[in-house]
């Protein structure tokens, strides 16, 4: 059994963050992910709202966290997934799918994942059509007729990313404006060969190998039509990855969140919480950097006695 002062559960920008604050504070840290470090920033084709970098790739911000935090001393587990937890006691107990470790304070920074549309044909056509990510999939559609599905900031970044690739995008809103910033929305009307279709639903995912045709249903007017599709990008938000820890006793709001004071703190002592899992209303890089900031600090307070 493995002891550590701080274990971070999470490898994204929230995480990663506390992960470099709490080495540097002195803690033995460990940092898991199921997946590969980096976080979702990471599928993000472009970043432009992040101190610092006028403009930059997700993947290679995500590198320069991962890099960071290695280079200061953190130990990084990739594909070590948590199975269960016992937080609960004034040393917390971490189980995964390959050892146990003991912590004298957790943080959870395990982010989320994208929602899904819920109509017929979305999961059948997934990898055939049907894509989360546009700049893991949008390469393979060049030249091509893409429907994006959303009207927020991941949307409206996902179609002008697809618009430098394809030959026509289509944007797919259920609203009549968006729901994103003011610069990212006047880029995508500035675009000649993305067109936005208001008030529109999507209703069903049709095709035979691959995508062929999206139904759309008019919010306004319930007409009912067809459009003709290559692919279909779903940007229509998140889901909090909570389940671990609301499994484990941390208490959650009616829709699956992280509840969190300024503090960062769960309801178990010398537990926190940072990153896009929490009920803070903002979701963006920035705050999830300055969460993990804030929960690492906290961390090293509770541990210690002092900051």
């Amino acid at each position: 059994m493995e002891n550590w002062d701080v274990i971070i559960i999470g490898a994204g920008s929230a995480g990663l963050a506390a992960g470099i604050y709490a080495v540097r504070s002195g803690l033995k840290t460990l940092v898991f992910d199921e997946k590969l470090a980096g976080g979702n920033i990471a599928s993000a084709p472009k970043v432009e709202n992040y101190p610092g970098f006028a403009e930059i790739s997700g993947s290679e911000l995500s590198e320069k966290m991962v890099l960071q935090c290695r280079q200061f001393g953190v130990a990084i587990h990739e594909l070590e997934s948590v199975e269960k937890l016992q937080l609960d006691d004034e040393v917390k107990t971490v189980v995964t799918h390959k050892a146990t470790y003991r912590a004298k304070a957790v943080i959870f920074a395990t982010g989320s994942h994208h929602k899904v549309l819920g109509v017929k044909g979305e999961k059948e056509f997934q990898g055939r059509g049907v894509s989360y990510c546009g700049i893991c999939d949008g390469p393979f559609f060049k030249g091509k007729h893409v429907a994006v599905v959303g009207g927020g900031n991941s949307a409206c970044i996902t179609s002008l990313y697809l618009s430098g690739i394809a030959k026509q995008v289509t944007m797919i809103h259920r609203r009549n404006v968006f729901r994103a910033e003011n610069k990212l929305s006047s880029d995508v009307v500035s675009k000649s060969n993305v067109d936005v279709l208001w008030n529109a639903k999507v209703e069903e995912i049709m095709g035979d190998r691959q995508v062929r045709t999206v139904v759309l249903k008019n919010s306004v007017t319930d007409e009912k039509t067809e459009l003709a599709v290559d692919a279909v990008f779903v940007q229509v938000g998140e889901v909090p990855n909570s389940a671990v820890a609301k499994t484990a006793g941390v208490e959650t709001d009616a829709t699956g969140y992280v509840k969190i004071n300024i503090k960062q703190e769960t309801n178990f002592a010398g537990v926190y919480a940072a990153g896009d899992m929490t009920n803070h209303p903002i979701k963006q890089v920035g705050t999830a950097v300055g969460q993990g900031i804030t929960a690492a600090l906290q961390a090293y307070s509770y541990i210690t006695g002092h900051l």
